[in-house]
């Protein structure tokens, strides 16, 4: 199982992070597909449905080399489903001690949610310095960034919400900003009409400008 610190690396090698919420399981094979082709092996499936758990045990199944994220984690139940599944690392919209203390406990990494200076301090606590900034574009962005790295400046951040390709390469110049994770290009609505071409184009755009 990799650690905090080996996937924190693979984050600044990735640099975008594709947000997934999927209807049916079965839609995280094509996307695996389009994914992998653009040199970007990397998913967050979220927990916003009920088909997080099977999407990310296939895709754990199928590609054993992809990086996977069990995003917006609130429970305790879907802690144990996201380790059972094969995710590599938790990823929560907020800082939850005992959701944190949990995935501890398991030897699961965590990547925290945080947008201010009492849950980063609280992250700190506990050893964590890789966080989730989000929602990011909401709580100030790039100059809110900046403005925590003052007295925290060992932070390694990942923010999600709001971003897109206007202003991704705003987020990826802060040298502590190791990703950036987004859904414009792999939203749902495309998914469940199964428009893999859209997709696919949205997906290329973005690793061009990124790399």
């Amino acid at each position: 199982m990799l650690n905090l610190a080996a996937i924190t690396t693979q984050l600044q090698q990735l640099q975008v992070v594709p947000v997934i919420a999927l209807d049916h399981a079965e839609a995280i094979f094509p996307l695996a597909d389009i994914l992998a082709q653009n040199s970007l092996p990397v998913a967050e499936i979220t927990f916003r449905s009920p088909a997080a758990e099977e999407a990310i045990r296939l895709l754990r199944q199928q590609r054993p080399d992809f990086l996977i994220a069990a995003g917006t984690v609130l429970t305790a139940e879907q802690v144990f489903q996201a380790k059972n599944a094969g995710a590599d690392v938790v990823v929560t919209p907020g800082f939850n001690p005992q959701i944190v203390q949990l995935c501890r406990a398991l030897n699961l990494p965590i990547i925290p949610g945080v947008n201010n200076p009492m849950a980063i301090e609280a992250a700190l606590a506990l050893d964590i310095d890789t966080v989730k900034f989000f929602p990011a574009e909401a709580s100030g962005g790039v100059k809110m960034i900046k403005a925590l790295l003052g007295p925290y400046a060992q932070l390694k951040i990942m923010p999600t919400g709001g971003i897109g390709l206007q202003n991704i390469q705003d987020y990826l110049a802060i040298p502590n900003v190791v990703a950036c994770g987004g859904s414009w290009f792999v939203e749902k609505t495309l998914i469940n009409a199964k428009n893999w071409s859209e997709i696919n184009q949205l997906t290329q755009e973005v690793v061009t400008l990124i790399k």
